[in-house]
């Protein structure tokens, strides 16, 4: 049997998020392992799948069930094996998946082994820590520019990260060659730098303004509402508080 490694949180449920991850129905999904685009719930969950078999691979052990993985993250072994259909292997009867293998399908099938040039648009305190974040590098996100409209900002680095004028984001695509874009700006331009990074030939946003951002079909959409999350764990706390006391 695996031996217990540290806990991890439940997976969230994808009908109750805040966080929206909308892909424009006419862009076109870059193919891994499986030819269907599996379900965004089935997405959600293969992240959590990873993380567990990391440790169990760092744990040294070699085999894992689908009821071993479901005790641990609190998900229906049937549902999990049905997720893990998607990557192409099987586990074996009485003995399960092999963790090895395992973790190396989930890491190609989610793009975590590759590397996706990103230019942070925005370098107040959330573009640059996310720009001096590089554990995000080990998720396949490599940050390879900054843009800002900061005159004390434009001209610097980051952890060796250049930062540019917003002014300057198509005529730095041409180089940099960058498949996302990362939005961290007030709310009131978020739509302005959307359409600037969509127009310099950026095909996927990443967004963490509350604002919902529009474009034309062929864009990936990733919107992180950090605002929206605090207001689920606000509700939920105003609920403990009103049970009664024991």
């Amino acid at each position: 049997m695996a031996p217990r490694v540290p806990a991890i949180a439940n997976p969230p449920k994808s009908a109750n998020l805040p966080t929206d991850n909308r892909i424009n129905p006419m862009a076109t999904p870059r193919p891994i392992i499986s030819k269907e685009f599996p379900p965004e719930p089935t997405l959600r969950r293969l992240p959590w799948y990873l993380a567990y078999v990391s440790l169990l691979r760092s744990h040294h052990v070699e085999y894992v069930s689908s009821t071993a993985i479901g005790k641990e993250l609190n998900v229906d072994s049937s549902q999990i094996a049905k997720d893990l259909s998607v990557l192409g292997i099987k586990g074996k009867t009485r003995i399960g998946y092999e963790v090895a293998a395992l973790e190396d399908a989930l890491r190609s099938f989610l793009g975590f082994s590759c590397s996706h040039k990103a230019v942070m648009i925005g370098v107040g305190s959330l573009g640059s820590a996310l720009i001096a974040d590089t554990g995000l590098e080990r998720f396949g996100l490599h940050i390879v520019a900054g843009f800002d409209v900061d005159p004390a900002i434009v001209d610097t680095e980051i952890k060796g990260v250049p930062i540019y004028s917003i002014d300057r984001i198509a005529e730095m695509q041409k180089r940099l060659k960058a498949s996302i874009a990362i939005i961290a700006v007030p709310v009131d331009k978020a739509q302005a730098v959307a359409d600037m990074a969509v127009s310099a030939g950026i095909p996927a946003l990443w967004n963490f303004t509350p604002f919902r951002i529009r474009t034309a079909p062929g864009t990936v959409i990733q919107n992180t509402s950090i605002y929206a999350h605090l207001a689920v764990m606000y509700n939920r706390l105003d609920g403990l508080s009103d049970r009664p006391a024991k």
